[in-house]
């Protein structure tokens, strides 16, 4: 989350939740002004100026940036539709960053009128993310198990056709996402992740819970366990709480760059503060996912000497009864195949940009786990569950130890208080 253009824009987002907190934090990029001088650049030049041009090799990089202006505001008017049938029937002709520019926009805005195009690029692309993003988006489109079939035979027989790395293992991490679905295992109660939040769990450590919905679109919870194996409580005794959105621009599965945040472990190492204007300066919290870092970092043990990472490794993190629950390796899967950049943090993105969506008034991310904040129209900022959260973490014993993302289920609504009781009981 560190580029700031309007080609990188998805890089730079995330999402928000509820607190009270003094208006001593400033952010220029909040003020009524310029939000409504960025709102009107976004209109007028990223977008409209851009697709005004031709597109050919030159003008690539201008098309991507209206791409991703479209994504963040959610832009969808009518006359824009010329201009990605343009882009879709000369797919094959442009480069890796465009056409994965393309088929992130349209799989994040909806686009369905592109299938035959999407299909064809997705029987002949040579490159392993752009199959993939194709496969989720024809999958998106069309969800009957016939199609379902039809993508899974490809995939199978392509997945060794790949010869770049991190290609072949987005396809092998497209079959483990379609494998999911085949086998679509229901979970009937939080209980089955008691084992996650027992007391002598990464005990001296502090953990961080993000309790989402498998439907993005609804806020999720998070709770701490400080380094004694006790959850975190407020000044009323009640366990510490809040909400927080694992939802990406895109809403893609996790294993895609810019994809929702993918279940499972990650390394909590620390603050910072931002200076990217999307993100705003409140305390982030610094994370990585395995191939981030050295499994000696990740696993907190100055001993290891191997360097190459391994499933085994991971899994020494896991609760004996979990092992082999395979959502949980998301964070091992999507690093493998070079997802980075990860963390926690609030916003200053206008939430009026997502005004009828579901998730509104949250903010959607790159793919980071994101807490609401609320500015004013001086920029002077007057909510933050953010700063809420780096505050209960200090409490915690401070950011070092684990960060866990779990998809409880796939009730319709955001998560609720009751209904994670059991497992902080």
């Amino acid at each position: 989350m560190k580029k700031i253009s309007i080609l990188s824009i998805m890089m730079l987002l995330c999402c928000h939740a509820m607190a009270q907190i003094d208006s001593s934090v400033y952010s220029k990029f909040t003020t009524a002004q310029n939000r409504i001088k960025f709102y009107s650049y976004l209109i007028k030049n990223s977008i409209t100026k851009n697709l005004s041009l031709p597109l050919n090799d030159s003008t690539e990089e201008n098309w991507e940036d209206a791409f991703s202006a479209m994504e963040l505001i959610y832009y969808k008017e009518p006359w824009t539709k010329i201009k990605l049938k343009i882009a879709a029937d000369d797919l094959r002709k442009r480069s890796m960053e465009f056409q994965r520019s393309f088929m992130e926009l349209l799989y994040a805005t909806g686009q369905k009128d592109y299938t035959q195009q999407a299909d064809d690029f997705f029987k002949n692309t040579a490159n392993g993310k752009v199959f993939a993003m194709c496969a989720e988006y024809l999958l998106k489109a069309d969800s009957s198990e016939k199609n379902k079939n039809y993508i899974y035979k490809i995939a199978a027989n392509k997945s060794n056709l790949f010869s770049n790395d991190n290609d072949s293992l987005a396809v092998v991490n497209l079959l483990k996402h379609l494998e999911k679905i085949y086998t679509n295992k229901k979970i009937t109660t939080v209980i089955f992740f008691k084992p996650l939040f027992k007391k002598a769990y990464l005990k001296g450590n502090t953990v961080v819970y993000s309790l989402q919905r498998k439907n993005r679109n609804y806020p999720g919870i998070l709770v701490i366990k400080d380094t004694a194996g006790n959850f975190v409580t407020n000044s009323n005794g009640e366990i510490f709480r809040l909400p927080q959105l694992a939802r990406s621009l895109s809403n893609m599965p996790g294993y895609l760059t810019n994809g929702n945040t993918p279940q499972g472990i990650y390394r909590l190492y620390g603050f910072d503060k931002s200076r990217n204007n999307f993100i705003g300066p409140t305390e982030n919290l610094q994370l990585t996912m395995p191939f981030e870092t050295s499994i000696r970092h990740f696993l907190k043990d100055s001993s290891i000497t191997d360097t190459t990472w391994k499933i085994n490794w991971y899994q020494k993190l896991l609760p004996s009864a979990l092992v082999n629950y395979q959502p949980l390796y998301e964070s091992y899967f999507a690093s493998s195949a070079g997802r980075t950049e990860i963390i926690a943090h609030g916003t200053a993105v206008d939430a009026e940009f997502y005004k009828g969506q579901m998730y509104y008034p949250y903010t959607p991310t790159a793919g980071c786990l994101c807490t609401k904040e609320l500015w004013n129209a001086d920029g002077r900022r007057i909510v933050s569950d953010q700063q809420k959260l780096a505050d209960a973490v200090k409490k915690a014993g401070g950011a070092d130890g684990y960060l866990i993302v779990i998809e409880i289920n796939d009730a319709q609504k955001p998560v609720s208080p009751e209904e994670i009781l059991p497992l902080l009981q």
